[in-house]
């Protein structure tokens, strides 16, 4: 019988092939399995550091262009000197670009993203404070803390909410 006859009717895996398979398949899922359920927890903290890093240049920029000076009011207006066009002041802003008033400054985001992470997961709200305050106030609804003094943004969470490194998110 010719070698290649043999070979063509032979239409299955052998056992020892299926067991090799099967325990190549749960080192993979072993080393996978914990990776992934880690991922979620990773992803909403690399989130955060995206939001936080976009947050923190529009101040900048808004600085940068505005004579030093960073946006600073009420939350309403904060909001809209961030999301709008505003002139060299920032007292006037406009949903379009206006010339001729100099209202050609801007916007520095889209709006104001959701926080990512901690019990107030999803809020946009924002609340601003001014001066000295290094922390926000307590038992605060919004999502992210902002001082118009500094420029500093930073999630509104309580200490005790912290990433997988055990750092608080609001230290982020």
């Amino acid at each position: 019988m010719n070698p290649t006859d043999r070979r063509r009717g032979r239409k299955a895996f052998s056992l020892l092939e299926l067991v090799i398979v099967v325990v190549i398949l749960g080192i993979i899922a072993a080393i996978a399995i914990p990776r992934m359920s880690r991922g979620a927890k990773g992803a909403d903290e690399s989130a955060l550091k995206g939001s936080l890093a976009i947050l923190r240049n529009a101040v900048d920029l808004y600085k940068a262009e505005h004579g030093g000076n960073y946006p600073s009011g009420t939350v309403a207006e904060v909001t809209d000197l961030l999301i709008k066009y505003s002139d060299i002041t920032g007292a006037n802003t406009s949903a379009t670009k206006d010339v001729p008033n100099g209202i050609i400054y801007g916007p520095y985001v889209k709006a104001l993203p959701p926080l990512p992470v901690g019990t107030k997961k999803g809020s946009s709200a924002l609340i601003v404070v001014s001066g000295a305050a290094d922390v926000p106030p307590a038992g605060t609804t919004e999502g992210w803390w902002y001082n118009s003094a500094t420029g500093e943004w930073r999630a509104n969470l309580a200490d005790t909410e912290t990433g997988d490194d055990n750092k608080p998110y609001n230290q982020y």
